[in-house]
């Protein structure tokens, strides 16, 4: 009998206030994959992704290695599938404050032999981005734009739980080196052998960026996922926001 895949999205939607964001939504994630996640704007990205980690109410079915959230339980479930937000400035308190919340979950514990351990690699890959220490220290409403999605990402990244991690935009307000420094970062960790990590669904809105990271190209629509063959941002083509997407060369419905 064959494994069942790392994450299995069937027929998931999505309704807010009687308006449905999208519907149908359905695909797997694998051991080694990098999906980008794309979409014109407000068609429920962010949505989707919530949903996956089961922060939202929606309609359908999401499994972790064949099991359902409430199976696993929802806090491990979280732990496992992991939500990194876009704007984690709207967070009270500091960075620190964060880690230690999260120190203080079942699942965050038994996922870990040492917290302490946790936040040094949070540390270190924090200052492998460029982040000085004193910023876990101020609260998240000071903090930069640029430094808070760092900081969210590393802290995401440095629990060591999730197998699976959804991010959303998290290079949005980073510099072009920057941004190369962190995706250099998940993509060799996803690559590693052994590493907890196996797979991200990473929302972008740059074409160059969906090349340089992914191994898989999804866009979400009103009515469900179609799987893209390739991205060229060498032609763009206006693929629904008016920011200039890249043509796809192919599509097709993932069921």
């Amino acid at each position: 009998m064959p494994e069942p895949p790392l994450l299995a999205v069937k027929d998931v939607a999505s309704t807010v206030r009687g308006h449905t964001i999208f519907s149908n939504a359905s695909f797997t994630v694998n051991e080694g994959d990098i999906i980008a996640l794309r979409a014109r704007s407000g068609a429920g990205k962010s949505t989707l992704l919530k949903c996956l980690s089961h922060l939202g109410l929606y309609q359908g079915t999401v499994l972790f290695r064949g099991k359902t959230p409430k199976a696993i339980g929802v806090p491990t479930f979280r732990t496992l599938v992991t939500y990194v937000p876009q704007r984690p400035s709207l967070l009270p308190g500091t960075p620190r404050d964060l880690v230690r919340q999260l120190g203080t979950f079942r699942a965050r514990a038994s996922s870990s032999e040492n917290s302490e351990l946790d936040f040094a690699r949070m540390l270190g890959v924090a200052r492998k981005w460029g982040l000085d220490d004193a910023l876990w220290d101020r609260p998240w409403n000071q903090v930069s734009g640029g430094e808070a999605q760092r900081i969210a990402l590393a802290i995401g990244f440095g629990c060591n739980t999730a197998e699976v991690l959804l991010l959303d935009e998290p290079t949005s307000a980073l510099d072009t080196g920057s941004a190369l420094t962190v995706e250099e970062t998940m993509v060799n960790e996803v690559k590693r052998p052994g590493a907890t990590l196996k797979a991200i669904v990473w929302i972008t809105h740059s074409d160059e960026q969906a090349v340089r990271v992914a191994t898989r190209y999804l866009k979400l629509t009103a009515n469900g996922i179609q799987e893209e063959s390739s991205v060229s941002p060498s032609r763009l083509s206006m693929v629904g926001n008016g920011n200039g997407h890249s043509d796809l060369h192919s599509e097709r419905p993932v069921h």
